[in-house]
């Protein structure tokens, strides 16, 4: 079996996407994958040292900017399928080619897109779920992280259930991974607390991570407390247009209290940030896996999350619930802050649930969606 993945989807800054894509590589290598990847030029290096075995291929520099990659994803990328005689592509960004060529494997990362269009722009949701039915139409294989995925997208846009593998994304334990004190101390100079807790978020800020909901729920959480924790929200901006004003409107009823907002952390330094919060607050409105909590559960982190759509998949019986508005988060965030035991009690457990989640068992749920793939265009007309 021979795969040509099309990471050139991937962005500069690694967010979801681009972890999924950098874990997912070495391991489907290590499955027996003959790989072909092509990706952005500025990643080209990158990627040969992830998978030294796969033949990887710079894209021109002209498709870094996304119009040109979706004109070049036509017409470009089917040539190149051909041209190094692969079996099957692998797009694992929700598009694919029209004319693809070889039989294709689309990976469709989460329906919120149809489930809450409210939480997108008009153009960006149009376009994903344009993108979605016809990846349900047209691809061989559907990839997704979670059942919940699958059966959004089965119940608002369609699609043989039988079309969609679940390959839930890994961990990387080697680097999520309770840390010291040491590491946890230099990470939280880093962010400027002046040696206060933090009460910890992890993500790109948009709307569907109800970031402003959190903002207010802590500020009223933790506002009488004696050593009241910080809020550190860690992430790209994204835009969520809310986030700064709700910020500043809190912490002018609030002055006493403290907000950081430090952009992407380096990955080295996610495990002592995760590790470090008091409680990694998660109170998102949907998503598709939810790879933040899955992390900072391998960090043994106290996770506060919600039940919507995948997260109790990825949380079991191992994190903290609450709903979605700002009352309830308050009430989950309080109650854990003041119990030391029952944030001790979720972090062991955590850890022990975290470590199910394997990058090896999600490359080979892909390896079996590439193989009904092939099958299913082998036996079509």
């Amino acid at each position: 079996m021979r795969i040509l993945l099309d990471a050139t989807a991937v962005p500069e800054d690694r967010g979801g996407v681009g972890r999924y894509v950098d874990a997912l590589l070495p391991a489907l290598v290590a499955q027996g994958v003959e790989l072909a990847v092509v990706c952005q030029a500025r990643d080209a290096a990158r990627t040969s040292e992830l998978v030294p075995s796969a033949e990887v291929v710079a894209a021109p520099p002209r498709i870094v900017r996304r119009p040109a990659r979706l004109a070049w994803e036509q017409v470009g990328l089917p040539r190149l399928a051909r041209g190094l005689a692969v079996d099957l592509l692998h797009s694992p960004h929700y598009t694919m080619p029209r004319v693809p060529g070889v039989p294709v494997v689309v990976t469709l990362h989460d329906a919120t897109f149809f489930s809450h269009p409210e939480l997108h722009s008009r153009l960006k949701g149009g376009f994903f779920r344009r993108a979605t039915r016809h990846a349900i139409t047209h691809a061989a294989a559907l990839v997704v992280p979670s059942r919940a995925t699958a059966s959004e997208v089965v119940r608002h846009a369609g699609g043989a259930p039988e079309m969609f593998h679940v390959a839930y994304h890994g961990v990387d334990t080697s680097l999520f991974h309770p840390v010291d004190e040491g590491d946890r101390a230099r990470v939280a100079a880093s962010l400027d607390l002046g040696g206060r807790p933090y009460v910890g978020f992890l993500g790109t800020l948009e709307p569907r991570k109800n970031v402003p909901a959190l903002v207010r729920a802590w500020g009223r959480a933790v506002t009488d407390l004696a050593e009241p924790p910080a809020l550190v929200l860690a992430g790209g901006r994204g835009w969520d247009d809310q986030v700064e004003p709700t910020v500043a409107a809190v912490l002018a009823e609030h002055p006493h209290l403290r907000v950081r907002l430090p952009g992407y952390l380096p990955l080295e330094d996610l495990p002592g940030f995760l590790s470090g919060a008091q409680v990694l607050a998660y109170p998102s409105l949907g998503e598709g896996f939810g790879l933040p909590v899955l992390e900072a559960m391998a960090c043994g982190a106290a996770v506060l999350t919600t039940r919507e759509l995948s997260l109790p998949e990825v949380g079991g019986d191992a994190v903290a619930y609450c709903g979605t508005d700002e009352n309830s988060i308050a009430t989950g965030l309080r109650a854990l802050l003041d119990d030391t035991a029952r944030r001790c009690a979720l972090a062991a457990d955590a850890v022990h649930r975290a470590a199910r989640f394997t990058w090896q068992a999600a490359a080979a749920a892909h390896v079996e969606a590439y193989d009904a793939a092939l099958r299913r265009r082998a036996v079509r007309p």
